[in-house]
């Protein structure tokens, strides 16, 4: 007797969805001031709002927290409790130290997804604010001020949320656009050098990739930006600004659904030393030394001119950005550098494909799927007679 077996009917439905985001990037200055709406224009009356600020950023700024609490006095904002001060930094990321007070003080007040959570710092202090609003019926309002040019001209502007998890940068994160960011440009004239700089390694990173004439004045200004000439510091935040919030609107990936990372180049081995530094060495220093190492695998690969490649690294050093730590020579027990891994790393936070952006000539860009380890290893040797 043969055996039959039907197979069970089956029924797909595909929906596709199209769903719009849109959000204001102001420049201002003295944003909590007395003559400046904005605050009140971005909030309004109606809805709650808490207030996160950067213990950093209050260091320097110790008005800050009255500055707050002032400015929605006098514009009837419906802020639930004191602005609340939380460690900033790097380690405010170090997995819920930041994000689980932030959840609980939400909680507290019964915000809801028409409440604001207004966060004030630098750039990992926002992300860490912003995961926690990210979370709480599945995202809040989220109001960022940054207080660093690296926060004003890249993620701070950007959609991502995240804190990391041991060693591993962003290992938990979400996609959550801002209601609005406010980029308050005084913020920027109290900040060290060294911090100041980590911006401008932004900068650099997606002028190489994205735009020729941007590079040459970043390039032309270098001494400008080494002296923290604020006209140089500020013209630089705007249009780093600017490409990055175009690159998010063009790109049509602005949720990364797809292999490619443009504004991650320099950010495999960045990410990498950062882990291994224990985060000593600052996220804008990590990315300088990441867009050195690529550029120089670029011209060793042919995708960028040796005077190219020169111009780069002369800036760099003209501005004070660093391009070698020791961290890049270190090796495993079997003899194999430990920044590699940041290229498995990278492989997984893609999801699987490895994509990573290298340039191709000045203001192009290419994907490459596979890194040569070999030419990695003499990219480092070179970066270190270099330096």
């Amino acid at each position: 007797m043969k055996s039959t077996s039907q197979q069970p009917a089956t029924r797909v439905y595909i929906e596709e969805i199209s769903v719009p985001f849109s959000y204001p990037v102001y420049f201002t200055r003295e944003a909590f001031g007395p003559g400046n709406p904005i605050v009140a224009e971005v909030v309004g009356a109606e809805g709650k709002v808490l207030a996160y600020l950067d213990a950093g950023l209050v260091a320097v700024h110790g008005h800050l927290p009255d500055a707050v609490a002032e400015c929605a006095r006098s514009h009837a904002i419906r802020l639930l409790a004191e602005p609340r001060v939380l460690p900033g930094g790097e380690h405010a990321k170090d997995g819920w130290a930041v994000a689980q007070p932030v959840l609980d003080e939400i909680i507290r007040h019964r915000l809801d997804r028409h409440s604001y959570v207004v966060a004030i710092g630098g750039g990992a202090f926002l992300d860490a604010v912003g995961f926690a609003a990210s979370l709480v019926h599945r995202g809040l309002r989220l109001v960022r001020l940054p207080s660093t040019t690296l926060s004003q001209c890249d993620g701070g502007v950007g959609v991502k949320t995240g804190v990391n998890l041991g060693d591993t940068k962003n290992l938990l994160g979400t996609f959550a656009p801002p209601f609005a960011v406010i980029n308050d440009l005084d913020f920027l004239r109290t900040l060290p050098r060294g911090v100041m700089l980590d911006g401008v390694a932004e900068a650099f990173k997606v002028a190489i990739i994205k735009d020729a004439a941007f590079l040459g004045f970043l390039c032309d200004g270098a001494d400008r930006l080494a002296a923290g000439e604020r006209e140089a510091v500020e013209e630089t935040v705007r249009r780093a600004a600017a490409l990055h919030l175009e690159h998010i609107r063009e790109g049509a990936d602005p949720f990364e659904m797809g292999d490619a990372r443009p504004l991650d180049f320099g950010h495999w081995a960045a990410h990498r030393l950062e882990g291994l530094s224990r985060y000593a060495v600052r996220h804008g220093q990590a990315v300088a030394i990441g867009i050195a190492l690529d550029s120089v695998y670029a011209w060793r690969k042919g995708l960028l001119a040796r005077e190219e490649l020169d111009r780069i690294l002369a800036a760099f050093r003209r501005c004070g950005l660093p391009t070698w730590h020791p961290l890049l020579a270190e090796r495993d027990a079997a003899g194999r550098l430990v920044v590699l891994e940041g290229i498995e790393q990278f492989r997984e936070h893609l999801g699987g494909r490895l994509s990573i952006t290298l340039p191709n000539g000045i203001g192009r860009r290419i994907e490459a799927h596979e890194m040569d380890a070999a030419l990695i290893e003499e990219a480092i040797g070179f970066l270190r007679q270099a330096q």
